[in-house]
């Protein structure tokens, strides 16, 4: 978030206190802040116990004797799946709707808990016989279907490790992750509908595993897109088939709280991805425990919907772990929020009657340019609750979102968190706290956060720093998939010292004089574009891999619709320079970093230039670009080798 957002910020001075009819009604009371003040372990420990079923019960709660490696409930014995499944269909709830799922053309399923059940054991004896258990890597590369959700429940079931990868990434960006985590089984689709065609997926797990030295032994494809795939035959099979062939009994055996549940990978501000490990009974109990607090959620009255692919941390967390541990009734949908009509999401919470909503400011910036006209055409008078997630949201859009989709009463949930963290870290609570637009707010009950200034001093309000978790909590990350060193320099070097250990997220944030905290964005070299982290590294990887590049650099610029935008500079070899227009060369290139990374990843712009500003070291001063990119004034240019290569470029632009 720039300067001219926090004054914005600054100038939003209404608050919205929760009405006394939510308050009374909400899940939650003021003693929830006292209990977590009071001891913050115990009540992580209350939470797990009164949130969790478990096969053997924990004695130990914290052990923090291995920083920065923290055990959580190191005694105990759960299974993730059964938390989610088994055990609401035993306390009476199988009839409950777990997933009303909608795909993009209009064909619709529904699940109850009982049927979900029933689909996640099958397919758990199904991923046993191809030799998958506890401690393997499964790769699940799908769209937003329901067989997305029941192959990664039966995976955890089965004490194995899943590895969601997001079905727009590329068969490149598939293959590391593939192979850093020593896959043994993929699990994909023919193809799933995006934007009233379907795109294919098997081709990309085909090209994946081409060169044949992955430890990849099976693929599992489930029959969506009815587009024809290649076929592997031993190593391709279909999941309608291995299902048909399975038991349908599964009995769900305990696990310890510290098994392996996921690796996700993330943009790092090198090139290579990190793969983030997160464990299953501190994980759980902090997904269910902010699921159920943040929301407000009355699982037995409402609809919720998280509008988030399950690529991605928050599909994980708040639309498969989170939910289901919960025993809510969520929608799922498989397309674009404009598809087939730019009302369609609208239309689906007038259908379903969603009472809760998350989604992120991008797409709510997205819809304020379409205008209210098209959300007002449906009935959204079931919103009880809205939330954002991904990126800070900026007031203007805060206002508006509660205005026109909350109709002007439901409180907002303004939730930062990462990947690394598991879950929700800051947020207001719903019927407690009083609603600031812009504000992330406060820490959630049981999270310790700090600003700290660059010296590693805390930060007086009103004060802007850098945000920092200054005491471990169920949900963090164990460490980077097979490079623990990474992992300590990466999260813990910054601010760690004397035994104090301080996780630093790479945020910013400005504490206010109320000491409520406003997140303002990356302060590394990780870009997020609609929520998405994506390294600047990575992409100026995958333009250099191109033959006719030389060199370049990407920024991340200010955009209006998605947060920030891919901008990238570009030095073309002198032998390719004529083969080419400018025109012709940035669409080659925006097209092979799409092709290369994923189309999340395509430059918004790609400037082809004669130089780019480098210090005498050699080092590219980003900042200078992005002051370009984003129109400004160009900043000090005393450093730089040859201080007139940023008025050529900067002329160039014009």
């Amino acid at each position: 978030m720039s300067t001219n957002s926090i004054d914005s910020l600054l100038q939003e001075t209404r608050r919205f206190p929760p009405s006394a009819e939510f308050a009374a009604a909400s899940v939650t009371s003021p003693a929830i802040y006292d209990d977590a003040r009071e001891d913050r372990v115990s009540f992580w420990a209350d939470q797990a116990r009164e949130l969790l079923h478990w096969h053997k019960p924990f004695t130990e709660t914290l052990d923090w004797s291995n920083p920065p490696v923290a055990r959580w409930f190191g005694d105990g014995e759960l299974n993730v799946a059964y938390n989610c499944l088994d055990r609401h269909v035993i306390a009476g709830n199988g009839d409950r709707v777990a997933i009303h799922w909608e795909g993009e053309p209009g064909d619709s399923r529904s699940y109850t808990y009982s049927e979900l059940t029933a689909e996640v054991k099958r397919a758990a004896n199904a991923i046993a016989a191809l030799g998958i258990g506890q401690g393997d890597r499964v790769a699940v590369y799908m769209p937003v279907i329901p067989e997305a959700v029941i192959a990664m429940l039966a995976i955890a079931r089965l004490g194995a490790v899943h590895s969601v990868v997001f079905g727009g990434f590329s068969s490149e960006s598939l293959r590391s992750r593939i192979d850093d985590a020593s896959a043994k089984l993929v699990i994909t689709a023919d193809g799933g509908w995006r934007k009233g065609k379907v795109f294919p997926l098997k081709a990309a797990v085909d090209g994946a595993l081409e060169n044949g030295t992955s430890t990849v032994t099976n693929v599992l494809v489930v029959k969506r897109g009815d587009n024809d795939v290649e076929w592997t035959e031993g190593r391709d099979l279909w999941w309608h088939d291995e299902l048909a062939k399975a038991d349908a009994e599964h009995e769900a055996q305990g696990f310890e709280a510290e098994n392996p549940l996921f690796v996700l990978y993330t943009s790092g501000t090198t090139g290579k991805p990190k793969g983030i490990l997160h464990t299953s009974g501190g994980y759980l109990t902090q997904v269910a425990s902010t699921h159920r607090n943040v929301f407000d959620l009355h699982p037995e009255s409402d609809v919720y919907w998280c509008t988030a692919d399950v690529g991605w941390i928050t599909g994980h967390s708040y639309v498969v772990y989170g939910p289901l541990a919960n025993g809510a009734t969520q929608l799922m949908y498989e397309g674009t929020p404009d598809t087939p009509h730019q009302g369609r999401w609208w239309e689906l919470i007038e259908k379903y009657k969603v009472s809760i909503f998350y989604t992120a400011p991008t797409a709510i910036r997205s819809f304020m340019k379409l205008g209210r006209q098209i959300p007002q055409g449906f009935d959204l008078s079931s919103i009880r609750v809205l939330g954002s997630v991904g990126e800070p949201i900026n007031p203007e859009a805060w206002i508006w979102y509660r205005d026109v989709i909350g109709s002007g009463t439901a409180p907002i949930v303004d939730t930062w968190w990462q990947t690394e963290t598991g879950g929700i870290m800051i947020s207001a609570l719903p019927g407690l706290t009083t609603l600031k637009p812009g504000s992330a707010q406060v820490p959630i009950p049981g999270v310790k956060i700090d600003i700290l200034g660059e010296d590693g001093t805390r930060v007086d309000p009103p004060q802007g720093g850098l945000l920092v978790v200054s005491e471990p909590w169920p949900a963090m990350l164990r460490g980077i998939w097979g490079d623990p060193e990474r992992f300590r320099e990466t999260y813990w070097s910054r601010f760690s010292k004397d035994g104090n250990w301080k996780y630093f997220a790479g945020d910013g944030a400005h504490v206010d004089s109320d000491g409520d905290i406003v997140l303002l964005g990356r302060v590394d070299d990780v870009m997020n574009v609609s929520g998405h982290r994506l390294s600047t590294q990575e992409i100026e990887s995958a333009l250099v891999s191109h033959h006719m590049v030389a060199e370049a650099a990407v920024v991340g610029a200010a955009d209006e619709a998605t947060g920030q935008a891919v901008v990238a500079f570009v030095i073309i070899k002198s032998q390719q320079a004529a083969d080419h227009t400018v025109d012709e060369a940035s669409a080659l290139l925006r097209t092979h970093v799409a092709q290369q990374i994923g189309a999340i990843a395509r430059p918004r712009q790609v400037f082809i230039v004669s130089e780019l500003p480098k210090t005498r070291s050699g080092k590219i001063m980003r900042r200078l670009l992005q002051d370009v990119a984003e129109g400004r004034e160009i900043g000090d240019t005393t450093t730089l080798a040859d201080t007139s290569v940023m008025q050529i470029i900067s002329d160039k632009m014009k």
